[in-house]
């Protein structure tokens, strides 16, 4: 037997297209037997490993035949190594193993190649300490005999078995030695492999914005050499959702699904993130199809733990539904996840004591406890909640709040490490539940309005309290300079009337790029400061803060005045929610010409958001802080509000923050006046602010461009903008103001050095904020917000352009006579009581 056979079958691994070639040649030449086996076995591997596992099962059991009938017992052991790795790929675990057991076992001396098939063959079925020493056997004999490239391929798979077995550091190691043993004459698919390998490691570490970074380059890769694989979108699905983004995720499994060539592997483990993905934005009856589709595709593959992981994302589907079935089955999956001490145990673990009695219940919860600590901060989120439940149940309502704190402070340390702004508010979804469960025993225990608030406070606009990683002084990203560009041939188009399919298909590959960079930013690591409820109240001193907390669906309304924290129930969410709407519906029917007729509209609004708490309010200004879902609530309708001055803010500890922001000193051209296009007045107020203040940078026409904007905008003292706003409830960042050359989205004014002190919007809708995560916003003004503006007004719907030019004047006429943006609104609607336009412009900060 030539060594060409032998290089035949490790063709089969680097160039599956020339392997087959060389091998069907081979087969048709007369060969020696010898070379009839090593022929069939490339062929196996080539048709194994293109999803192909019948041809392959074929090829494979010819080669172990024409092999016995030879009787070279190391050549019948090497072929049925490959003939049982393939078995278990396909789904036949028990033969699969046997035949590997044979390979291995009935010869006196295995090869290092039968010990690796063996170990990955292991592994696949859940063995998972049985394939680590498989593993290191093979590695170490690999590296005894000098074989550099097999050695780099054992310890990368070593990498992937250490991975599942949790020990990260070690997985990190052996990867990072496997890359660095490969070569440039190497096939570039394998470092690949291998690092990709690390991002997977990095998500397991909770590291997601140095996953996401990883996986793009690998992706990037994959594309200019022209061999995709499909298990990154495996990889990049768990580490999207991991970092809050379930429909990102949902988005590339189905595109991976879609291939025309996914290995049943693949596919399975494809359908499992799908389902998972499904689960977290509620839509639980498709989730449920593809998690049976994945637990079905892992059963025929004869990987126990997988199955496992697919009864578990369909236990989660079919949650709320009551049954002995369903009981049973949630406990079967805690049982075998928790007996290999898998991460998803904890939540496996709670769910199964949803569904069980009161003694089961206990242990089920006392068990997921024991993965408090030594875990990834998702994991140990998941324990600190199962305490919190056991304690609820032992109606201890103190220590249900301190596991909860435990389990908020382990998430506060995932979030903290995500530089974008996006993933910071998705990530804070992770702890609704604990949130919910905290603030129904803060509302009902001895803690009084007190404990509320700060529990309120623990977990509303976090991501505003940590400014976003910024790129600084680093160039404009292509894709965002792309997208700008897209966004201004849209709009033409649109004013053309002129078919916009691929504009719109071409927008949404670019808001994919712009995201995935933003996703890649690192967090730097800080300690989440929680709000002290004292200095809070001394803060406030004899203002008014109010603030709303939704608990299970109910308003609970807190006021801060004059040292006393005190409460009030008022309606349902739901409730202000459809009102919110019909308020929304007359200000859009007023800005389009027709009569503004709200009648007892704003009392009953007052009635479902403040109710008794209304009558507690003192005479003189008030700041609101709503829950993250009401900040489109047009709060000037509320007859409470309506005849004093007011300001919204997401939480209280963002108007302690906004407070402490020092009023910039005043020099010239600190005040920027910006006039978009397309603008049914063309601005008209911008040309009158400029005549009263000559000093003021004036970018209008042709110059109002995003980077000389941008340039104005970093630092100024107050920006006025009169740009068409465009906000995006789908993808909340990609909100914009239109300017000459494009839209000027959040992703921009991310970039800014220094926020602008106050800024005032008057396009339509520009302080639409979108309630995301768990109390989190995202839009324009948030983002101001996050970089340190202290003020906005802004409004909260439709606006007529001419009467928003002739209110913008007298603001700034209230603005620059030193009132503050809520008292100069509030000045701005005394002298036109009910107007709609001033009505849905409100004042955000201070």
């Amino acid at each position: 037997m030539g060594m060409s056979d032998v290089d035949l079958v490790d063709l089969a691994l680097d160039d599956p297209d020339a392997a087959e070639r060389g091998a069907r040649a081979v087969l048709g030449s007369s060969p020696s037997p010898e070379r009839r086996v090593r022929a069939l076995q490339a062929l196996g591997i080539v048709h194994r490993d293109r999803g192909s596992p019948d041809l392959a099962l074929g090829d494979l059991r010819g080669a172990v035949l024409t092999a016995t009938a030879i009787g070279d017992a190391a050549l019948i052991s090497d072929v049925r190594a490959t003939y049982g790795l393939t078995l278990v790929e396909a789904g036949q675990r028990r033969r699969g193993l046997h035949e590997l057991d044979r390979a291995t076992f009935d010869v006196e001396h295995p090869t290092a190649r039968t010990r690796l098939r063996r170990s990955m063959a292991l592994l696949w079925v859940g063995r998972r300490a049985e394939s680590h020493d498989e593993m290191l056997r093979a590695a170490r004999a690999f590296a005894e005999q000098g074989d550099r490239l097999w050695h780099a391929r054992t310890l990368h798979h070593l990498g992937l078995v250490e991975l599942a077995l949790g020990d990260l550091d070690a997985a990190a190691e052996h990867t990072r030695h496997a890359i660095a043993l490969f070569t440039p004459d190497d096939d570039p698919l394998e470092p690949l492999w291998a690092e990709q390998n690390l991002g997977e490691i990095a998500v397991a570490n909770g590291d997601l914005a140095r996953a996401l970074a990883i996986f793009d380059g690998v992706a990037a890769e994959y594309l200019r050499l022209g061999r995709p694989r499909p298990h990154l979108a495996v990889t990049r699905c768990r580490a999207l959702r991991a970092a809050g983004l379930p429909r990102e995720a949902l988005e590339v499994a189905r595109e991976a699904l879609a291939g025309t060539t996914v290995h049943p592997m693949d596919r399975a483990a494809l359908e499992l993130v799908a389902a998972s993905a499904l689960v977290q934005v509620e839509e639980r009856p498709e989730a449920a199809v593809l998690a049976r589709a994945a637990r079905d595709g892992y059963r025929r593959l004869g990987n126990t733990w997988a199955e496992a992981q697919a009864r578990l994302v369909l236990v989660r589907a079919r949650r709320g539904e009551r049954g002995v079935r369903w009981d049973r089955e949630a406990r079967e999956v805690a049982a075998l996840l928790h007996a290999e001490r898998i991460d998803d145990a904890p939540l496996a673990l709670a769910l199964a004591a949803e569904r069980s009695a009161s003694s089961e219940r206990s242990a089920l919860l006392a068990a997921a406890a024991t993965y408090r600590s030594g875990r990834p901060a998702l994991v140990r989120a998941s324990g600190w909640w199962a305490t919190a439940l056991a304690r609820d149940d032992d109606g201890d309502s103190g220590g249900v709040l301190r596991a909860c704190a435990r389990g908020l402070d382990a998430l506060d340390e995932h979030r903290t490490t995500l530089g974008s702004t996006e993933l910071r508010a998705l990530a804070t979804g992770h702890g609704s539940e604990l949130a919910a469960l905290a603030l129904r025993h803060a509302a009902a225990g001895a803690g009084g309005p007190r404990a509320l608030l700060r529990w309120s406070e623990r977990w509303r606009a976090t991501a505003l309290a940590q400014p976003p990683v910024t790129p600084g002084d680093e160039p404009v990203l292509p894709s965002l300079a792309a997208l700008r560009d897209n966004g201004r041939r849209l709009a033409e188009a649109r004013a053309g009337g002129e078919p916009t399919d691929q504009l719109d298909q071409e927008r949404r590959r670019l808001e994919r790029a712009v995201r995935a960079e933003h996703h890649r930013q690192s967090g730097a690591v800080a300690v989440a400061e929680h709000l002290d409820v004292d200095h809070l109240v001394t803060e406030v001193g004899d203002g008014c803060l109010v603030e709303l907390v939704d608990v299970d669906g109910v308003v609970h309304v807190i006021v801060v005045h004059r040292g006393r924290v005190r409460r009030a129930v008022a309606g349902t969410t739901a409730d202000a929610l459809a009102l919110t709407g019909s308020a929304a519906f007359v200000l859009r029917r007023a800005a389009r010409g027709r009569p503004f007729a709200p009648g007892d509209l704003g009392q009953r609004l007052q009635d479902t958001i403040l109710g008794p708490a209304a009558r507690l309010l003192p005479e003189g200004p008030v700041t609101v802080a709503p829950t993250s879902r009401l900040h489109g609530v047009p709060w000037a309708l509320l007859p409470a509000l309506a005849g004093r001055p007011f300001a919204v803010v997401p939480s209280a500890a963002q108007w302690l923050r906004a407070r402490a922001v020092p009023v910039p000193a005043a020099r010239p051209g600190d005040v920027v006046l910006l006039a978009g296009p397309g603008l049914g007045t063309g601005g008209a107020e911008v040309p009158v602010l400029a005549q009263r203040r000559p000093d003021a940078v004036l970018l209008d026409g042709a110059d109002a461009t995003v980077a000389a904007s941008m340039t104005a905008l970093d630092g100024a003292r107050l920006a006025h903008v009169a740009a068409h706003g465009r906000f995006r409830a789908d993808s909340p960042l990609f909100s914009a103001l239109e300017l000459a050359d494009g839209p000027l989205t959040v992703h921009d004014l991310e970039r800014l050095r220094v926020a602008p002190h106050r800024v005032v919007l008057s396009a339509c809708e520009s302080g639409v904020l979108a309630p995301v995560g768990a109390e989190e916003l995202l839009g324009l003004a948030s983002a101001l917000f996050a970089l340190g503006t202290a003020g906005l007004v802004c409004s909260v719907a439709e606006v007529d352009d001419a009467a928003t030019a002739a209110l913008m004047v007298d603001l700034h006429a209230h603005l620059d006579a030193g009132l503050d943006p809520g008292a100069a609104l509030h000045a701005v609607r005394a002298a036109a009581p009910g107007d709609p336009t001033a009505t849905a412009f409100v004042a955000l900060g201070v």
